[in-house]
């Protein structure tokens, strides 16, 4: 919701002349079976025969023929990781500390195969693998001083916009924030709508809410401008023909894939909102993967989102998805306090959905409300 009489972040910047210089993904290859151009794609990356790609991919594809299809060379490896829990900063040094101690030189690049948890590891590794200490360390803005090594997305769900954003999302010892850095965005993404075929049903639905949930927050929000505005809008356009029509199978999965690409573009701008907020401390405190906690979040915030929360019934409705009950009953006010800190730590969400005097609305009460209604 713009606040009436509120500049948008670019009105502030043409009063002080300082834009933001964002980067994009400077590479991108769209279309089914596009995956299998993957080895032309890095052999102009290759180093040497001592410096191998390293391909993280989520261990869904342990016993699929997609490992198969990955095109290994050399000492190319391949680790598979469990996306089954929300990606974190001792997990990227774990990752960081194997492969260093597995080759003799810094790979020639990180390969990203799989949601959004495995795309913001691959981002989170390469940056960690020319910058020193801990990943912690840099969750926050601008704080990576050396450029990632090269590396490359491929999602197998659309939905999170990771293919595309600047930010690394990870769960740290304190909180859960993202690394948001020029130097996070990947260098080449890969999107092949056909690698997210048999997704189930309920991931599918959540994922992509989490695209159609951060359009809702980005076209209503005091940030708004014509750049996001003009992503924003075909992103929810194309998620209110995915999730409300009757496509057929092969278009859905395409435009799906473009929604959450488009999606992604949108909040580079922008923001997102209270959802994402919210469902931050939903993650940190229970583990809730961030598309179900968006979605367990947003059902409750019609005060703030009438007519995104209504349309957001019709797809409930229209997918035959039931949301979990229950899911804060029993949590201990120490559990709840905790929760309502990490979301009141993401002053832009806030700032961005309520203008600046965000506090005097998003009280603790406010919030703890909220979560006990989940």
């Amino acid at each position: 919701m713009k606040v009436k009489g509120e500049p948008t972040n670019v009105e502030a910047a043409r009063a002080g002349s300082n834009y933001r210089n964002f980067p994009m993904v400077p590479r991108v290859i769209f279309g089914p079976g596009s995956f299998d151009q993957l080895g032309e794609i890095l052999m102009p990356r290759r180093k040497h025969a001592e410096a191998p790609v390293v391909f993280l991919v989520d261990d869904v594809f342990e016993d699929s023929p997609l490992l198969g299809r990955i095109p290994l060379l050399f000492d190319d490896q391949i680790i598979l990781i469990s996306a089954s829990e929300e990606p974190k900063t001792w997990q990227v040094d774990a990752l960081v500390s194997r492969i260093r101690e597995s080759f003799s030189s810094t790979p020639s690049g990180i390969v990203g195969i799989g949601g959004g948890t495995l795309l913001d590891l691959a981002k989170a590794v390469a940056i960690m693998l020319n910058n020193p200490g801990e990943t912690s360390g840099y969750q926050g803005w601008d704080l990576v001083g050396k450029p990632a090594v090269y590396h490359v997305g491929v999602p197998t769900l659309s939905g999170t916009g990771a293919e595309v954003s600047r930010t690394a999302v990870l769960l740290g010892p304190d909180r859960k924030l993202g690394i948001n850095s020029d130097y996070t965005t990947f260098d080449q993404v890969v999107l092949d709508p056909d690698l997210t075929r048999g997704v189930p049903r309920d991931q599918w639905f959540y994922t992509g809410m989490d695209c159609f949930i951060h359009c809702v927050e980005s076209l209503n929000g005091t940030y708004l401008n014509a750049f996001s505005q003009s992503y924003g809008e075909k992103a929810q356009e194309l998620c209110e023909e995915v999730f409300l029509g009757d496509l057929p199978e092969a278009e859905s999965r395409e435009k799906l894939m473009m929604a959450s690409w488009h999606g992604g573009m949108s909040i580079a701008y922008s923001q997102v909102g209270i959802a994402h907020a919210l469902s931050y401390g939903l993650s940190y405190v229970l583990g809730t993967p961030h598309g179900l906690g968006n979605c367990l979040v947003f059902r409750h915030l019609g005060a703030y989102y009438p007519e995104g929360v209504r349309q957001f019934g019709s797809m409930l409705a229209k997918n035959n998805i039931r949301l979990p009950e229950g899911v804060c009953a029993g949590l201990t006010e120490h559990d709840l306090d905790t929760m309502v800190q990490v979301a009141l730590s993401m002053v832009p969400l806030w700032e961005n959905a309520l203008g600046p005097d965000w506090q005097t609305q998003a009280t603790p009460e406010v919030i703890v409300d909220i979560y006990k209604r989940i």
